[in-house]
């Protein structure tokens, strides 16, 4: 049976610090919170008390809720008030050296059942738990901020943390109204792992100028249906606590695609840290980013040619007829000199993996030639990849965006490269999930409970795989590969495994999960 907790403490007090004694003095807990110094704990009693305040006002808590909360936490500056706490939470500033000091001070004041806990979102907790003469008993509670909303909880265990000690843990988490997710001491833990890999790699393409940050934003946005684009994200985050992230990642496990880009390096050096400098990769000196105006020149146009065959050609007919183009259809098998009435051709892609200058080479206008990649969306606007090859005149690119727009679409443009955008982000983050599952980091499970919970995805990527089918997967992860030669791009084993035996997702009944 798990262990009833009565008293817990909370060593530092910034907004992480802060939210978390909330949590507990709102379920009922006693709290002792302690900070360095007067100052700081004044900081600290103010962030508690405007979280609640807050809660008050949009009526998520009563006034006589607030009072009993607020009696319950003791503020102080004294680590010896926290002799009698059956465990103690640190959520101090992300330096190894400060945190193991820490715990070597808490080991020596606490009781010999007291369950030291760490918040640290990235940092080796079996680095932090050998500072004590009890590491079985050390344990990472990583909190997702702000703490009173979000409900995920990363309970971490090292190879000598005592089994009762994640049980104990686990079920206090639910206690508080949490969703806890177990996982081992890795770097990143499971969420940031896959957050922090997908963000670089978006870095990565913006800085080879495979497309715009706009772009790249509203791909993940629309196609994906997540909360926010990788570039507004990491302006929420802070560029500075990214590269912080990344660089200890990778310090830890060695894995190439998380070291920091050098635009990330670059861009923190010069002071662009995100929407706290009003500066990071969009500039915030207003509410919103600057409205940019496109003077690309553009084409008159009123015969489209639309080559390919199946649904996804169909459609793109279909739809660009109804906004009164004309249209002349061919396979990508016809002969070009059929769409020779075309004002400009478009390739429609079913396969992110098909490149559009293997067509636009076979025809005598080349520059004339680009491809659209549509897909289905929940959202009133479709998203439509407009993939330009190197051959793409620039007022071809100029007069498809706005041919999109005309359509209904929402045109994202980026260059003719295995993946186009949402592919080239999405499939690598899914392969990375399967590497994580098979290295039994944690489970299938608890992996999508993170990425849902943590980061607020619509689906985990195990979800994702059945439903889009791992034969699928599999084969754009393959593409990704050979293309780029990249090792952290090379498909997991398990995914070639689980498709060799016929688990495809759900079309097969099997997949990641059972679904027959």
């Amino acid at each position: 049976m798990a262990r009833e907790f009565s008293t817990v403490g909370v060593v530092g007090l910034g907004t992480m610090g802060a939210g978390i004694a909330e949590v507990f003095a709102r379920r009922g807990l006693a709290v002792v919170a302690v900070e360095r110094d007067q100052a700081a704990l004044h900081a600290g009693r103010r962030h508690v008390e405007d979280s609640a305040g807050r809660a008050v006002r949009r009526g998520k808590l009563s006034e006589a809720d607030q009072e009993r909360l607020l009696a319950a936490i003791a503020f102080g500056t004294d680590l010896n008030a926290l002799d009698d706490c059956e465990l103690v939470v640190e959520a101090v500033p992300e330096h190894l050296d400060l945190k193991r000091e820490l715990f070597a001070r808490l080991d020596k004041i606490v009781g010999p059942d007291t369950i030291l806990a760490t918040n640290t979102s990235s940092l080796s907790v079996t680095e932090i738990s050998v500072a004590t003469e009890r590491p079985g008993r050390v344990v990472g509670m990583h909190f997702f901020n702000p703490a009173p909303i979000q409900e995920l909880i990363e309970v971490v265990h090292t190879v000598v943390t005592e089994p009762a000690v994640v049980d104990d843990v686990t079920a206090l988490a639910r206690r508080l109204g949490k969703a806890p997710v177990a996982c081992a001491d890795r770097p990143g833990f499971i969420a940031n792992t896959l957050l922090f890999g997908y963000l670089n790699r978006a870095v990565a393409m913006y800085e080879a100028r495979y497309a715009t940050r706009e772009d790249i934003d509203d791909a993940m946005r629309i196609a994906c249906g997540y909360p926010m684009g990788p570039f507004a994200l990491l302006d929420l985050i802070g560029l500075d606590t990214a590269q912080e992230i990344l660089d200890t990642i990778y310090t830890q496990g060695r894995e190439r695609l998380h070291a920091p880009r050098p635009i990330l390096r670059q861009m923190v050096s010069s002071g662009m840290h995100g929407r706290k400098t009003g500066r990071g990769f969009y500039t915030y000196q207003q509410p919103n980013s600057p409205v940019l105006v496109d003077e690309e020149p553009v084409r008159e146009v009123g015969v489209i040619g639309v080559v390919g065959s199946g649904e996804s050609a169909m459609r793109i007919a279909t739809e660009l007829s109804a906004a009164g183009f004309e249209i002349l259809r061919a396979d990508r098998d016809d002969t070009p000199s059929d769409l020779a009435a075309a004002d400009l051709i478009v390739v429609a892609t079913t396969s992110s993996t098909a490149p559009v200058i293997d067509y636009a080479v076979t025809t005598s206008r080349q520059a004339d030639v680009v491809g659209l990649h549509l897909f289905d969306s929940a959202s009133e606007t479709s998203l439509v990849e407009v993939v330009r090859t190197v051959s793409t005149a620039d007022e071809v690119v100029a007069t498809v965006r706005g041919i999109c727009r005309q359509a209904g679409w929402h045109p994202v443009l980026c260059s003719d490269r295995a993946g186009f955008i949402v592919d080239a982000l999405l499939f690598p983050y899914l392969n990375d999930a399967v590497k994580m599952l098979q290295d039994h980091y944690a489970s299938a499970d608890d992996i999508d409970t993170a990425m849902k919970l943590g980061c607020r995805l619509p689906s985990g990527p195990f979800e994702v795989l059945d439903e889009i089918g791992l034969d699928v997967a599999l084969a754009i992860q393959r593409v990704l590969f050979g293309e780029s030669g990249e090792p952290g791009l090379a498909p997991a084993p398990l995914l070639e495994q689980l498709v060799t035996a016929g688990y495809l997702g759900r079309k097969t009944g099997r997949g990641f999960r059972d679904h027959s």
